[in-house]
């Protein structure tokens, strides 16, 4: 951080914006912050300089910071790194409390929220294989295409999304999208995915899902 990063209070711009905030009534005056690292590895600098703002900024104003796993990637992930995920963020003085989450425990939830998703017409099962989404999504200066399954009901959606999720396809036959804009400047967001058939057993939830 250079010198011109720091106000004449001697806080840094996040610590200012947060008292702002305070100062203002906001979020009636409850910090709250979170570290979401993702368990597929040991906890390396960049985790050190996140933990220590996440956490440092909720203990210089009252408040607290929520340790929340991602686990969404079974193929990578494991409890070896969760247990050293939490005993490097103690080694560096701070502490979750009460306030410590699993990504994975909220799959169900997740799920509904694609089917609503789906239900407003905002993402669709595409078949495409996965050279074939990479083709259609264009390049950094031609636009994408559409899927030819982007135009699929509401109720085939639906159906495939729920068969998905039971297993009855094998791996890579089906990816839940998002749809935005095939021809957006940004390439992200040409219709990115949002799910993908994966059997793999995830280090929390077992064999429970084979969606991720």
């Amino acid at each position: 951080m250079s010198d011109t990063d720091v106000s004449p209070s001697g806080r840094d711009f996040i610590r200012e914006m947060v008292a702002r905030d305070l100062a203002a009534g906001k979020r009636g005056g409850r910090v709250v912050t979170r570290f979401p690292p993702e368990p597929n590895g040991f906890p390396h600098i960049g985790h050190a300089k996140s933990i220590c703002l996440n956490f440092g900024v909720a203990q210089d104003f009252g408040g607290t910071c929520h340790l929340r796993l991602d686990d969404t990637n079974p193929e990578t992930e494991d409890q070896a790194y969760v247990e050293a995920i939490r005993r490097d963020v103690r080694w560096l003085g701070f502490d979750w409390g009460e306030n410590f989450f699993y990504a994975s425990d909220y799959f169900e939830q997740l799920y509904d929220f694609a089917v609503e998703l789906i239900r407003r017409g905002k993402a669709y099962v595409c078949s495409l294989n996965e050279d074939e989404i990479r083709e259609y999504r264009g390049t950094v200066t031609e636009p994408g295409r559409n899927s030819p399954y982007r135009d699929r009901s509401v109720e085939e959606n639906l159906d495939l999304f729920r068969r998905m999720r039971d297993g009855e396809f094998p791996d890579g036959a089906h990816v839940l999208r998002a749809k935005i804009d095939m021809s957006a400047a940004n390439m992200k967001m040409r219709d990115p995915l949002l799910y993908r058939i994966k059997r793999a057993t995830h280090y929390h939830r077992g064999d429970a899902w084979c969606i991720y």
